[in-house]
């Protein structure tokens, strides 16, 4: 037997990993969990090359709690190790000078390379036991070792009589973790962590029922018993997910069966799925689904989960995955990604960049092979995925680039263009004159819908964007597309949304005209409406309340952020009210001596027009609905 220290300088290494390295106490089984799962790949790397001359089997690791002892056991089959190994990684501190370890340490342990690269992740057993021990049987032909430390610098090192090959440690929590003698709480964090670990890992046993042979004898009175009862182990996790495999290995359903399997409370089944696997200038694979999504953009509480060869790091994938995709689901593996010693950060690192590039580059190839494929499949998916790709176009450059291949813009009547085919398809019969291509656009078709009906009335399609950033979306197309301007249906008259060379002339002359708006701006409140006096076809509505493109789009900019002018969000609605000085109601307005009585027929008509607008509510409302009963007495 030998005793000793583990390294001289090493008497500030166990609060420190308490108090810096490991913050969140419960990551000990992972790290505990990856090491056995090391210790067992190693082994299977060996004797596949002939270097270890045993046989590899099938290897489980198994977690066992003893809670009357108040012992967590870890126990794997895999390399073991002889006593002069545990002397060097475990005492060690794997190659590492505590020193040097100190050093980089003590003042940020936010700011280093993976975990492994000292040996750390054991240590972090002393966060949660008062006592370790490792008894530990190579997989060379020599001795068992046995090696005890109460977390302190002292250890002690002797033989011990185990024979099977690996490795068992065997935690004596400590008073402030007993929750980790708790099967609840070790299911829950084999489940967190080590769900898609490759090796198989057993805690407890389940019962199973199993069909008896077709041959045996079954009697007579247990003939509708016929299945048995066993006890099997209860393996927690799938070693081989979805993501390890290759796309050709894949059905459609096993794509889907995956998604359940990450997110068993999501009732609703994905869109569609992108698989990446890369392994040139970094290793990455990963399965990215699209879920439905809502409108309103809400926070998903399912995210996307970053793994590092298949153990569980984060889901906070902030850098790694473009902002954009934020809102999918799925895995993402990669063992390039550049952690901190306690994996639960990322590093700021090139790599990390051309990761969320290639990502952003494989989302855009993936859509647009399923708009080519089936085109009439994603259309229908369209409202469902818009806002992801809207959003997508204005954040990434390089998203924007691709995006004109695939992304859609339907009209009223459900036609899907891309930007190229709606220019064409409106090129006739949408330019001004002044050669620009104007598209009508409505943000709500119910709401909108006598406009939509004028401007169809004239022939013009009208697209529907009703996402919250249509304002920015549009904003950035207008200016990457010099002759084309964007219109929302209600903000002028028809003629003045696409104005041709032919004018109207109107019924009034230049003094009548003038007498009228003098009338119109003594009843009409200032405040919110500025008025416009214009000639249109005589069975145009008479009162047509529009609300200024500039104006609104400035304000909705402001609003939903970044973009928009100054404050505008605060700004007071302004609307413009157009009249049209060729109907009927323009003249009788004019033509009536009664002051009280031409009040009375522009309030009715301006509130007439507020209606078509969706702006009359409450008092203003309940006074219209009495004064419209009063008018047909």
């Amino acid at each position: 037997m030998t005793t000793g220290k583990i390294n001289v300088s090493v008497e500030n290494i166990f609060p420190l990993i308490k108090k810096f390295l490991y913050s969140d106490h419960e990551i000990f089984l992972r790290e505990l969990v990856s090491n056995a799962t090391d210790a067992t790949l190693k082994l299977k790397h060996l004797t596949s090359i002939g270097e270890a001359k045993i046989d590899y089997g099938n290897p489980i690791i198994e977690v066992k709690i003893d809670k009357e002892g108040k012992k967590l056991h870890l126990i794997d089959q895999g390399l073991g190790m002889t006593a002069e190994e545990v002397e060097k990684y475990i005492n060690q501190v794997a190659f590492s000078g505590a020193e040097e370890f100190l050093e980089k340490y003590k003042d940020s342990a936010k700011d280093s390379g993976i975990i492994g690269h000292f040996g750390l992740g054991f240590y972090s057993a002393f966060m949660v036991a008062e006592k370790v021990e490792i008894i530990t049987k190579s997989f060379k032909d020599e001795p068992a070792a046995h090696w005890t430390c109460d977390g302190s610098p002292e250890f002690t090192l002797e033989p011990h009589d185990k024979t099977d090959r690996g490795t068992e440690i065997i935690l004596h929590i400590a008073e402030d973790s007993l929750e980790f003698l708790e099967e609840y709480r070790i299911r829950e964090l084999l489940t967190k962590y080590n769900k898609f670990m490759p090796v198989p890992i057993k805690f407890g046993t389940r019962k199973e029922k199993i069909e008896q042979k077709k041959g045996e004898s079954v009697a007579e009175e247990d003939k509708d018993n016929i299945f048995t009862e066993v006890e099997v182990d209860n393996i927690i996790n799938n070693p081989n997910p979805a993501w390890t495999k290759q796309p050709v290995d894949l059905t459609d359903e096993d794509y889907k069966n995956f998604y359940r399997e990450l997110y068993p409370m999501q009732f609703e089944e994905p869109l569609f799925n992108i698989h990446l696997n890369v392994d040139y200038p970094f290793n990455l694979t990963g399965i990215l689904y699209f879920p439905k999504m809502s409108a309103d953009l809400q926070l998903q509480k399912d995210k996307i989960q970053l793994y590092q060869n298949q153990v569980y790091v984060t889901d906070n994938v902030e850098g790694i995955v473009p902002e954009f995709l934020g809102m999918l689901k799925g895995v993402i593996d990669s063992p390039d990604i550049p952690l901190n010693v306690s994996r639960s950060y990322l590093q700021a690192d090139g790599n990390v960049k051309k990761i969320s590039n290639y990502i952003t580059r494989k989302v855009a190839d993936k859509l647009k092979s399923l708009f080519n494929e089936n085109r009439e499949d994603f259309e229908q998916k369209w409202n469902d995925i818009k806002i992801v790709l809207e959003y997508g176009m204005l954040s990434e450059p390089k998203f924007y680039e691709k995006a004109g291949d695939f992304v859609l813009y339907p009209t009223v009547d459900n036609k899907y263009y891309t930007l190229a085919e709606l220019k064409e398809a409106i090129a006739t019969n949408q330019t001004d004159k002044n050669g620009k291509l104007v598209v009508l656009y409505t943000s709500n078709k119910e709401g909108q819908h006598s406009y939509i009906e004028i401007a169809k009335e004239k022939g013009y399609e009208v697209v529907l964007l009703d996402s919250p950033i249509v304002s920015h979306l549009i904003q950035k197309l207008e200016s990457d597309n010099e002759n084309l301007t964007f219109v929302r249906v209600d903000s002028d008259h028809i003629d003045k949304l696409i104005q041709k060379e032919d004018t109207q002339i109107s019924k009034l002359s230049e003094e009548e005209s003038t007498q009228l708006k003098t009338v119109l701006e003594e009843i009409v409140p200032k405040a919110n409406y500025s008025v416009q006096l214009e000639p249109m076809e005589s069975g145009a509505a008479p009162f047509i309340i529009t609300q200024p493109e500039f104006m609104r789009r400035m304000k909705e900019m402001s609003q939903t952020g970044g973009g928009g002018m100054f404050g505008m969000g605060n700004f007071p609605e302004m609307y413009n009210l157009v009249v049209n000085t060729n109907s009927n109601l323009a003249t009788t307005i004019l033509n009536t001596p009664d002051k009280s009585a031409q009040e009375s027929l522009v309030k009715q008509a301006l509130d007439l027009a507020k209606i078509s607008q969706g702006l009359l509510k409450g008092e203003e409302l309940t006074a219209f609905v009495k004064r419209s009963f009063e008018l047909i007495k």
